[in-house]
C-alpha cells in the first residue's frame, strides 16, 4: 500500500507497528481455498516479498485495490519472470482486469461465488482465464478469516466486515457497482465468532468494521447485531472499541445512535464530502442534502461520537471560495481527523462512466491521493492552488490543536455501560515517553503538543488520552503535507483565500 491517508503510516509506526489493518480479502480468500493446501500469506505492508516465496508456490493469489496498482503490477511482473501462476482478485483487477497483462487466472467479484468455479475447473485440469458473476454473495456463508496465517501483533487494529453494499448512489463511489445497493448482513453469530478468532483483543487499539455504511441496513443493525454486541460487551467486558463508516444522517435516529454507543463504537468516518450544496447534489449525494452539517457533527461529537470525516475538491459546481469555506467548516466543526482529496472518478462509477463520455478523463492513472483522472472545469492552475491552500491549514499543528480543543470542549467521553479499559504495562509506558520525546521535544509540533496537553489536564483530565491520540495526529498530517508540499511546511497565519484574477474555465475539450 502506497503512503496513504488511511494507512497512517507514520502515526503506526509510532506505536511500534508495521501496518494499520491485516488484508481482510485474502485472509478471507484463504479460509475458503481447500484446507489440505499449504498456505502462506506475505501482507507487502509488514514484510518484503521474496523469490523465495514466490518460488514456495503453486500458485500467488492476489488481492488490490486501485491505489496499489503499482504495487500489483510489480508482483504480476516478478511472478511473469520467475513463471509462477498467478491469480488475480479484488476491487483493481474486477474493473481493470483488460489492462493487466501475464495474469493466468482472473477470479472477480465475490470470491464466494466465483472462486469454487476456479477451483473445480483446476481440479478437473481446465481453469479458464476469467471468472465473474453478476450475482451477489450470500454473506451468510462466509468463513471466518484465517487470522492464522497473519501475525496479528503486527498490527495497530483488527478488522471484520459485517454487511455489504450500499443503498445510496453517490456517483464517484465504486460500493454499489462492487456489492449492489441492497446491503447484505452477517449473522451475529458470524461476528462474535471472528471478535473471538482473534485472540487477544488488547493488543489492538481498536476493531474496525469495514462497511462500506454499517447502518445501511438499520432494521438488522438494531434488532440483531447491536444488541448482540451489547451482550457480548457486558459479559467480557472487552479491552477495545470500534470504528465504522456511516452516513451522516445517523445522527437522525436517536436510538441506533444509542444502541451503537452502548456497543462500543467511538469512532466513526462520515463521507460530508463538501458543505456546498450545489457540489452534493451534482454528486448524487442527497443523503447529505436539506441538512445543518455543522450542526451534525456537533450533535454526534455530543452524543460520544469522534467523527472522522472525508471531503472532496475538484466538484464542478466548486468556485474559488469553496477552498476557504472547506477550511471554515472543518475547523468550526471539531472535525480533528479530515481526508482532504482531489476529485477522482474510479472505474465502474457513474462519474467514470460520465466523463469518458464528455471526453474529460485522464488515463492511464494510478490513483494517488494528490492527483485526479478527471479533466477539472475549474482552471487546473487554480484547482491546485486552492488544493494546496486546504492542505497547508487543515494538516497544520495549529489547525489541529484548533480543531481538538474545538471537539473536547463538547465531547462527553465513552457513554457506554461497560468502559472500556487496558491494563498498564511497561511496553505501554514505553509508548508513552516515545510519544512524548517524539512529540514534546523533538517534533516541530511540540508547542501545539504541551499546549493541548495542559488544557486537557486542567480542563478535560477524564479524557486525557485523547491529547495524546491528536497529538500524535499531528505528526502524521506533517509529514502527509511534506509529501504533498516538497518538505515545505510553513507556520500558518489565519489567513483568507486569496482569490486569484479569474481565468476561462477549462472545457472537456481542453
Amino acid at each position: 500500500m502506497p503512503s496513504t491517508f488511511w494507512t497512517m503510516d507514520h502515526l503506526v509506526e509510532m506505536v511500534g507497528k508495521k501496518a494499520s489493518y491485516p488484508p481482510l480479502g485474502l485472509l478471507t480468500v484463504a479460509a475458503l481455498l481447500p484446507k489440505d493446501w499449504d498456505k502462506r500469506l506475505v501482507d507487502l505492508n509488514v514484510e518484503d516479498l521474496s523469490d523465495a516465496d514466490l518460488l514456495w508456490a503453486d500458485y500467488v493469489f492476489i488481492g488490490a485495490m486501485n491505489v496499489q496498482i503499482r504495487s500489483a503490477r510489480e508482483v504480476i511482473d516478478r511472478c511473469r519472470g520467475l513463471g509462477v501462476k498467478i491469480v488475480a482478485g479484488g476491487p483493481l483487477f474486477t474493473h481493470e482486469h483488460e489492462t493487466f497483462d501475464g495474469v493466468d487466472h482472473f477470479v472477480l467479484n465475490e470470491a464466494e461465488i466465483t472462486l469454487p468455479l476456479f477451483l473445480a475447473d483446476l481440479e478437473a485440469g481446465h481453469p479458464k482465464p476469467l471468472y465473474a458473476t453478476q450475482d451477489f454473495a450470500d454473506v451468510h456463508q462466509t468463513p471466518l478469516p484465517m487470522w492464522e496465517l497473519a501475525d496479528l501483533n503486527q498490527y495497530a487494529y483488527c478488522i471484520v466486515q459485517y454487511s455489504r453494499g450500499c443503498p445510496y448512489m453517490c456517483d464517484f463511489c465504486d460500493v454499489t457497482a462492487l456489492f449492489g445497493r441492497k446491503p447484505r448482513v452477517k449473522t451475529p453469530k458470524q461476528i462474535l465468532a471472528e471478535l473471538k478468532a482473534m485472540g487477544d483483543l488488547s493488543r489492538f487499539g481498536m476493531i474496525l468494521f469495514a462497511d462500506d455504511n454499517l447502518i445501511g441496513n438499520k432494521k438488522n443493525l438494531r434488532e440483531t447485531l447491536l444488541p448482540a454486541l451489547i451482550e457480548w460487551r457486558g459479559r467480557e467486558n472487552p479491552p477495545v472499541g470500534f470504528s465504522t463508516q456511516v452516513t451522516i444522517n445517523v445522527v437522525d435516529d436517536e436510538e441506533l445512535s444509542q444502541l451503537m454507543l452502548e456497543a462500543g463504537f467511538r469512532h466513526i468516518f462520515c463521507g460530508i464530502e463538501t458543505p456546498d450544496e450545489a457540489g452534493l447534489l451534482a454528486s448524487q449525494k442527497r443523503q447529505n442534502t436539506r441538512r445543518d452539517l455543522l450542526e451534525n457533527v456537533t450533535r454526534l461529537h455530543e452524543k460520544g461520537f469522534m467523527v472522522t470525516a472525508g471531503f472532496i475538491v475538484g466538484f464542478d459546481t466548486d468556485t474559488e471560495a469553496s477552498f476557504q469555506r472547506m477550511i471554515d467548516f472543518i475547523q468550526d466543526s471539531g472535525i480533528v481527523i479530515a481526508t482532504i482529496n482531489l476529485l477522482k472518478a474510479p472505474p465502474g462509477t457513474d462519474l467514470y462512466k460520465k466523463m469518458r463520455a464528455a471526453g474529460r478523463l485522464i488515463e492511464p492513472f494510478d490513483f494517488d491521493e494528490n492527483s485526479s483522472n478527471i479533466i477539472p472545469v475549474m482552471d487546473p492552475d487554480v484547482l491546485n492552488h486552492g488544493f494546496e491552500f486546504v492542505l497547508r491549514h487543515v494538516y497544520s499543528p495549529e489547525y489541529v490543536y484548533q480543531r481538538a480543543l474545538t471537539l473536547m470542549r463538547t465531547y462527553p467521553g465513552p457513554k457506554v455501560r461497560h468502559r472500556i479499559r487496558r491494563k498498564p504495562s511497561l511496553r505501554s509506558a514505553a509508548l508513552l515517553l516515545r510519544l512524548v520525546y517524539r512529540l514534546g521535544i523533538a517534533g516541530q509540533e511540540r508547542r501545539y503538543f504541551w499546549k493541548l496537553f495542559f488544557w486537557t489536564l486542567w480542563n478535560r483530565p477524564g479524557i486525557l488520552e485523547y491529547s495524546f491520540f491528536f497529538s500524535t495526529l499531528t505528526l502524521q498530517f506533517r509529514k502527509m503535507y511534506e509529501r504533498y508540499s516538497g518538505g515545505v511546511y510553513p507556520e500558518i497565519k489565519q489567513e483568507s483565500y486569496p482569490l486569484i484574477s479569474a481565468r476561462p474555465a477549462t472545457t472537456a475539450a481542453a
